[in-house]
């Protein structure tokens, strides 16, 4: 991981992006007993997930090498969805 974050020119921010993946994590757990934990969980690895495609995209990456943040990304978005269908 540290040479990926050196090939994508963000080396400063990978110990930032580590402790938010822990804390989207952690938040995604404590939404088992507190629904809004989820949705700050879910919500904020979505961007950050989708914020890693878009630098996957951007150094034109192939296919399968961006493939796990757009499935992290996509299935985060759906459970923020079906948590916010869920409370109509």
């Amino acid at each position: 991981m540290v040479a990926e974050f050196k090939r994508y020119g963000l080396n400063k921010y990978r110990r930032l992006t580590g402790s938010l993946q822990i804390l989207g994590g952690l938040a995604l757990l404590g939404g088992l007993f507190y629904v809004p934990l989820t949705v700050i969980g879910s919500a904020g690895l979505s961007i950050l997930m989708f914020m890693g495609l878009a630098i996957r995209i951007r150094l034109r990456d192939s296919f399968i090498q961006s493939t796990p943040a757009l499935f992290y990304a996509v299935l985060n978005m759906v459970i923020l969805i079906a948590i916010l269908q869920g409370f109509n």
